[in-house]
């Protein structure tokens, strides 16, 4: 197909198809319903959600793009059982008054035309990231609830999808406090969950200056079983994102967020955690970082995984992995201890930005990638070529 984006560096990886979201190109997270995917946006533009049809994987189309709140973003989705949930948080990071703050219910029963039917209010900033595959509760990271700093792991009961309730919240001790919430930039260690993965009776949550938590899941409440942290070993801010278990191999794989620019902080590494005794989780190793590139005051780094959502592509031993400037890596995790590169995709950036800032990954079960970018990229979607 002509005029797709030009590919810097490519490996196991073929650019089939690609879409700039009608010229608002920041790029999130990704859910598929058919034919249809939501993708969410990073707020830079004013639009939440894009509904793109997929039906055509060389030529995707924008069907409808759903405003965001003023103030706010709405750049995380969870899609299941026809129903299709949407954060509301506010944005920028520092607006002191987001329109709307909490999460919001679609009937997605018509894939290409959501129906709004349902919002939880959540005080505070709003929430960050969802995990949510269906049944009766949803899991969300909330920031700024009221006497917490940072976010705190959130349930959230959908038997009444029109009228979500919150039916429990978790964070660390340390994190109740009635001072000012100084932010993920504070001159000290600062708790805050960011989502959490949940498989059977666990949950297994990334938590910025926490490492990994890992919790037992009973009736939507949350009890702690283990953790393990690097913190310490990190000396500033390492910023643990994702926890994503890997069948029933207990082994997790754990993300960094390399939210500081032109690789300045504490080291963002993809880190191997044995999770075999669940109240003494530990970590084996990291994964191999890849070859240097520019950043130009953008972000270089691990920042998303593929879930292995139901109804995707499922493996317990391969990986993908955004990395900003770096793109998109594939890890084979056969030997926990030696993880290998086995595929990688980096296209150049879009005219008007400096590098490309490859952003999250949602992979299809007949493998069809779709990646975003973070500012203006948009949607690309890539088919292994072996």
């Amino acid at each position: 197909m002509t005029g797709l984006p030009p590919v810097l560096d490519s490996r196991g990886l073929e650019l089939i198809g690609h879409t700039d979201l009608l010229g608002k190109g920041d790029g999130m997270q990704i859910m598929k319903n058919g034919d249809v995917l939501y993708v969410g946006h990073m707020g830079d533009f004013g639009v939440g959600t894009s509904v793109v049809d997929v039906s055509d994987l060389r030529g995707p189309r924008v069907v409808t793009q759903l405003a965001a709140p003023a103030r706010t973003h709405a750049h995380k989705t969870q899609y299941a059982d026809g129903l299709l949930l949407v954060n509301n948080e506010r944005y920028p990071y520092d607006a002191t008054d987001p329109e709307s703050t909490g999460i919001v219910v679609y009937d997605v029963s018509r894939a290409e035309s959501p129906k709004r039917i349902g919002f939880l209010h959540v005080p505070g900033f709003g929430v960050h990231r969802l995990w949510w595959t269906g049944g009766r509760f949803a899991y969300a990271s909330a920031r700024g609830r009221p006497g917490v700093h940072g976010a705190s792991l959130v349930t959230v009961d959908l038997s009444d999808p029109e009228q979500p309730l919150l039916h429990a919240e978790w964070c660390f001790p340390e994190q109740r406090r009635d001072d000012a919430d100084p932010g993920i930039r504070a001159p000290r260690r600062y708790p805050s969950c960011h989502h959490a993965i949940v498989r059977g009776d666990r949950a297994y949550a990334g938590w910025f200056d926490a490492g990994v938590a890992i919790f037992a899941v009973a009736d939507g409440r949350l009890s702690l079983i283990g953790q393990v942290d690097w913190t310490a070993r990190a000396g500033g801010h390492p910023y643990t994102h994702t926890a994503l278990p890997l069948g029933d191999r207990g082994l997790v794989i754990a993300t960094d967020e390399a939210i500081d620019p032109d690789r300045t902080g504490a080291p963002k590494d993809i880190h191997v955690v044995d999770m075999s005794v669940e109240t003494a989780p530990r970590e084996l190793v990291t994964f191999p970082v890849p070859e240097d590139r520019p950043t130009r005051g953008l972000r270089f780094g691990p920042h998303n995984l593929h879930e292995n959502r139901p109804g995707t592509f499922q493996s317990d031993t391969i990986v993908y992995a955004t990395y900003f400037s770096a793109g998109l890596r594939v890890y084979d995790t056969k030997d926990p201890r030696a993880p290998v590169e086995i595929a990688r995709f980096v296209p150049d950036a879009p005219r008007g930005q400096a590098v490309i800032q490859l952003n999250d990954v949602l992979v299809d079960a007949d493998r069809t990638v779709f990646v975003t970018d973070r500012h203006h990229g948009g949607l690309y979607i890539l088919r292994p070529t072996a």
